[in-house]
Order: structure tokens, then C-alpha cells, then sequence
């Protein structure tokens, strides 16, 4: 990705979170000066890998392929004692995040406003294959065995939970707007629990065509 194109998705992003009065700490807004001699008081953003991400997942087609989040609070087991994670996301329609599980999170993914969330959803097994088994989901507490690769539709205000192997994809649904998403978890850890069944890459290559905006987190080795 440009990163010209990573810095107009964040104005975007920003004036979107904006009219959905949703508020991102005062350090999202921080640009790269700002984080100078930052390191020491701020490690735990850092380290944590907390505040913006913008991912493609290496196929360098943002808007068929692609993710924006902001990661606000996040733990890290050699760090404190601080067991959870939250995220807000901004999926566009028609906009696929692939086919994924995670090997220890548990998540819930809840349509905070906007339009709607399509999800397709599969249990996977230990050789990273989708298997053929009905799936036992939790949506906003209700149990739901539902067959495997069935369409959940997440209206505003709904949730579902996803345990460990639980894979699924998702995206905006057509015509219903740009779905604004919150995820509250476990511990989050994007270099390690990830498992994409079609190949994937997490963060994007960037090709710098102008100074950054605003740091993201695959920024912050560089830059601190």
C-alpha cells in the first residue's frame, strides 16, 4: 500500500468515527514528532501494539481486501497483569476480511452502528482445514447451532462470540452502509495467533510516498 493511501483512509476513518461519536484516545491523534522521546512513558502502546491499523493482507486491493482498526487497549503476559483486548474496526461494503481462526483467542465481534455484518463461519481443526461439522455459536448469549458456512447476519447492537478454531470471514453487506465493529477479547497477539486458511499477510508491505500521518502499529519499531 502507499502510504499516501494509508493516510486518506485515516482522515476517512476519523471523520467516520466522528459522526458515529465514537471517541479514540488523545495519543490517536499524535503524529510521528509527537511520539519522539515517547518510548519510555508510552511502551505500553507500543509494545502492545496498540492504535492504528490499516491492512490490505497483502493483496494490495484495500477495498476488496482489507481491514481498518484500532486497537484501544490490549494485554501482553509479560506485561502486567491486564487479560483483555478491545478494537473498533470499519468495514466497508463488500469489503472481505478472509477466512481466519484464532488459536487461543476468544473474541466477541459486536455491530456497534452503521450498516450490516455478514459473517461465514466454519469450525476448523488442528491441520488448519474447515470441517463439514455444524457450529455452536453464542450470539449476544443466545446458543445457535447453525450449518457450516451459513451467512450470520450482525444487525446494529448484535454480537456474536467466537472461540478458538471457530474460522470465519466477513464483510459489509451490500447496500446497508459501512459497519462500524467493536471486538472485545483475550489477549490479542497478530503475529502469532492468526491462522488464515487462504494465504494471507497480516500487515502490508508500505511504500513511502509521503511522511506518515499517523503512526501505525507495524510503525513503531521504526519510528521509537
Amino acid at each position: 500500500m502507499k502510504r499516501s493511501e494509508i493516510n486518506r483512509i485515516i482522515r476517512e476513518s476519523k471523520n467516520f468515527l466522528e459522526e458515529k461519536q465514537f471517541k479514540l484516545p488523545p495519543w490517536a491523534y499524535w503524529s510521528p514528532a509527537d511520539w519522539k522521546g515517547k518510548y519510555d512513558s508510552c511502551r505500553e502502546i507500543a509494545d502492545n501494539m496498540l492504535g492504528w491499523d490499516i491492512t490490505d493482507f497483502g493483496n494490495d486491493d484495500f477495498y476488496h481486501l482489507g481491514l481498518i482498526l484500532f486497537t484501544i487497549r490490549n494485554g501482553n503476559p509479560e506485561m502486567g497483569h491486564k487479560t483483555y483486548c478491545e478494537k473498533i474496526m470499519i468495514v466497508h461494503e463488500n469489503q472481505i476480511t478472509p477466512m481466519h481462526f484464532h488459536w487461543a483467542k476468544t473474541e466477541d465481534i459486536i455491530v456497534r452502528g452503521g450498516g450490516n455484518l455478514v459473517l461465514e463461519i466454519y469450525e476448523a481443526n488442528k491441520e488448519q482445514q474447515l470441517t463439514s461439522n455444524k457450529v455452536l455459536l453464542s450470539t449476544d448469549g443466545v446458543q445457535r447451532l447453525i450449518e457450516p458456512g451459513k451467512k450470520l447476519v450482525l444487525a446494529p447492537g448484535e454480537s456474536v462470540t467466537f472461540e478458538p478454531f471457530i474460522a470465519h470471514r466477513f464483510y459489509g453487506q451490500e447496500d446497508k452502509g459501512t459497519v462500524l465493529v467493536g471486538e472485545v477479547s483475550t489477549v490479542n497477539d497478530d503475529n502469532a495467533d492468526n491462522c488464515f486458511i487462504d494465504e494471507a499477510g497480516r500487515f502490508p508491505s508500505i511504500d513511502e510516498d509521503e511522511d506518515p500521518l499517523h503512526l501505525l502499529v507495524s510503525d513503531y519499531q521504526k519510528y521509537l
